[in-house]
């Protein structure tokens, strides 16, 4: 049986769509992994994006992404509403089986 995790990783990015497609574009690169949602919020100025597949090809896919990110967003010129996790990017993975 195959195992497969959900990983829904946050970027400080809500507003600049070509941003957001790259990210996503770096993360579906991965083979295996499928974006299941993203959404973006301009309001806070964030996106999340969901993502499904085995366990090492999601975490490719996170790191991707996260590196991507790392060249795209300049967090000193960050503006939004502010929740109390914001300017924190995190990674929730739940295990499940196929």
């Amino acid at each position: 049986m195959k195992r497969l995790i959900e990983c829904v990783p946050n970027f400080s990015e809500g507003r600049d769509a070509k941003k957001v497609d790259a990210i996503v574009a770096a993360m579906s690169s991965v083979p295996g992994v499928y974006v299941l949602d993203r959404e973006m919020d301009a309001d806070h100025n964030r996106s999340v994006v969901t993502l499904a597949g085995e366990p090492d090809a999601v975490a490719e896919a996170a790191l991707r992404g996260t590196g991507k990110a790392m060249e795209l967003i300049d967090l000193t010129k960050h503006t939004g509403r502010i929740r109390g996790w914001a300017r924190q990017t995190w990674c929730r993975s739940s295990p499940s089986t196929a």
